[in-house]
């Protein structure tokens, strides 16, 4: 397994790649990106056409990278104010600000300086005086403690390779009775060592999944209440995907073991 800062170096260098190019990881022909270049032409696209029709999306900022629409289950209220992990682009921020309205506020956290300056050119497109785009990493937030009412995050938290700290920061920026609400891939158990391995992996959201139980009880051990998963939708990595990294014998054992992905819509509460 790479170590933490490899891993991360690695994301960041891929999603900077993403926002540099007109395309998304996971449209055809891209050259890179977080379905990395050794995979199928067509790459794996989890979102699908799940953003169609959502009010608030702006399509320079739609790169296909999410696992779900966290913004359509948070129950966001006008004059809140939105942290939105791992912003990338702005897509969800953009969506959450027209929820927030002129009165609320949301900033966008990502690591990725390309990314950072790309949601904030859409921003400025929009005109936007409440939308606001940090540079900093999750696990060590640029974000005052209790200042947040809601948190979304859309595929993000399974690029860390050590999650708790993010719950952690999670917990400390929201206000008392503050909620999160975060789309990621967990897992029906362990990844072989084989699958976390590969570090390419990682950048498409796969590698870094936990089993659904340990994702929940870190959630828990960062101090949040009625966590529990309000979407699901089973993800299937077609073979062209896995024969980029495994042998045709290893995938076959990898489809008899019964391990399965997931995408789900996570939800919980910061007590108050």
């Amino acid at each position: 397994m790479q170590d933490d800062d490899a891993v991360r170096t690695l994301v960041r260098d891929r999603y900077g790649a993403i926002a540099r190019q007109a395309g998304s990881c996971c449209a055809p022909a891209a050259a890179t990106g977080c379905c990395g270049p050794e995979m199928a032409p067509d790459g794996l696209n989890v979102i699908g056409d799940a953003y169609a029709g959502v009010a608030g999306r702006l399509a320079e900022a739609d790169l296909n990278l999410g696992c779900g629409v966290p913004t359509l289950h948070a129950a966001l209220q006008p004059g809140e104010t939105v942290l939105d992990l791992g912003s990338g682009a702005g897509n969800d921020v953009f969506i959450a600000r027209h929820e927030v309205g002129a009165e609320g506020r949301v900033i966008g956290v990502d690591m990725t300086p390309d990314m950072i300056a790309r949601a904030r050119a859409n921003a400025r497109k929009l005109g936007f005086a409440n939308v606001e785009f940090r540079l900093g990493e999750i696990e060590h937030l640029p974000v005052e403690s209790g200042s947040i009412d809601a948190i979304i995050s859309n595929c993000v938290l399974n690029l860390l390779p050590d999650k708790a700290p993010a719950f952690a920061e999670m917990f400390r920026v929201l206000r008392p009775g503050g909620r999160f609400c975060i789309s990621d891939i967990v897992a029906s158990g362990t990844l072989p060592d084989d699958v976390r391995q590969v570090a390419a992996l990682y950048v498409g959201c796969v590698a870094g999944a936990l089993p659904q139980t340990e994702y929940l009880a870190l959630i828990a051990a960062a101090g949040f209440t009625g966590a529990h998963i309000a979407q699901s939708t089973p993800i299937d990595l077609p073979v062209e995907v896995l024969s980029a990294y495994f042998s045709a014998g290893r995938i076959a054992e990898l489809r008899a073991s019964g391990l399965a992905l997931h995408s789900v819509t996570v939800l919980g509460t910061k007590p108050a």
